[in-house]
């Protein structure tokens, strides 16, 4: 049997949550980014747990624990506790009773292999109990040990429920997928027919998951298959030219990286020859560089980002024509927490 036992686990922090809720009757369950993240060694930035315990019993079970209690998405199942300082969210089972391809009704549940069917992929429904022993109703290690980032059931039904999850397959892909593999055909061939259901996102959700994904270490092939299947020209119209010096096959570009590390803080500075187009290498080096925010910015009076503003914000700063310099901020990237 798989068992975590890394130091946030086994935190007292962390253990005072599950004790909470298991020293009532309820079950408790780490689950999600932290448990996907564990089984690949990454850092574990925000812990989540899921518990059958109803939003108001969590509530109330902190209030005579004396453990601060923040209903920040009662209404969806989730009360943040805060101990020393750290916050838990906390989220009851769940099952999907109306979705709309933007957000989802929901009612609670007992059974954890509801709350299972309802997560986008596979490697996201992972759980350890809170002595570590992984709990997998799906296949999710198999997949996230393969790389492979697959659909919980059928990818269609999952993309209907929130069409934001056409973005994250690809951004999971850029974090997760494993670097010679392809994407998952079917879920790739679900993304594609259903891209036109992206415009009923709002552009703050769509620069957010855009952001993540470029922020990923090497988001070259993600950005490929986006520009392939239509993808990327519906998140940024127009965009599929200009982005082409990231996403093109080029042979005989040029490419080398050096460090360098000023006054201040490391680093990175990339330079891309003279060429009619980068290859996949040089996205990879320009995607290898750290990543300098721009708060978010966007430009342009277009209702989507452009893709230039998608890469000032990812940190991709081209000075020049025939030589792009990088000049970066921050260090390696670290994978996310959802």
């Amino acid at each position: 049997m798989t068992r975590l036992g890394d130091p946030w686990l086994v935190a007292p922090r962390t253990q005072a949550v599950c004790a909470l809720l298991t020293e009532a009757g309820h079950a408790a369950y780490l689950v999600g980014g932290c448990v996907r993240n564990a089984l690949l060694g990454a850092p574990v930035a925000d812990i989540d747990l899921a518990t059958d315990a109803l939003p108001q019993a969590v509530l109330a079970l902190a209030e005579a624990a004396g453990v601060k209690a923040v209903p920040t998405g009662i209404e969806h199942g989730t009360v943040t506790l805060v101990l020393e300082g750290q916050p838990f969210e906390v989220t009851t089972f769940r099952r999907d009773v109306e979705t709309f391809g933007r957000h989802a009704v929901v009612a609670f549940s007992r059974d954890i292999a509801e709350d299972a069917a309802r997560r986008d992929f596979t490697m996201n429904a992972l759980y350890a109990k809170p002595d570590g022993a992984l709990v997998d109703p799906l296949g999710g290690l198999p997949d996230l040990r393969a790389g492979r980032v697959r659909f919980v059931g059928a990818a269609e039904a999952r993309i209907a429920e929130d069409y934001l999850r056409i973005l994250r397959f690809f951004r999971f892909h850029a974090w997760y997928g494993h670097p010679e593999d392809g994407l998952d055909p079917e879920g790739l061939a679900a993304c594609a027919a259903a891209r036109d259901g992206l415009a009923q996102l709002s552009r703050e959700r769509v620069g957010a998951e855009m952001a993540r994904l470029l922020a990923a270490p090497d988001p070259a092939p993600a950005l490929t298959a986006m520009a392939a299947t239509g993808i990327l020209g519906v998140v940024l119209p127009g965009a599929d030219p200009a982005a082409s010096p990231l996403v093109a096959a080029e042979a005989g570009a040029r490419c080398r990286a050096a460090l360098a590390a000023p006054p201040g803080g490391a680093r990175r500075e990339s330079e891309i020859g003279p060429t009619p187009a980068c290859d996949a290498g040089d996205a990879r080096a320009l995607a290898a560089a750290s990543r300098r925010s721009t708060g978010g910015r966007r430009t342009g009076a277009n209702p989507h980002y452009t893709t230039q503003g998608w890469l000032r914000a990812a940190g991709w700063i081209l000075q020049d024509d025939s030589v792009a310099r990088i000049v970066p901020c921050r260090t390696e990237p670290s994978p996310p927490s959802a």
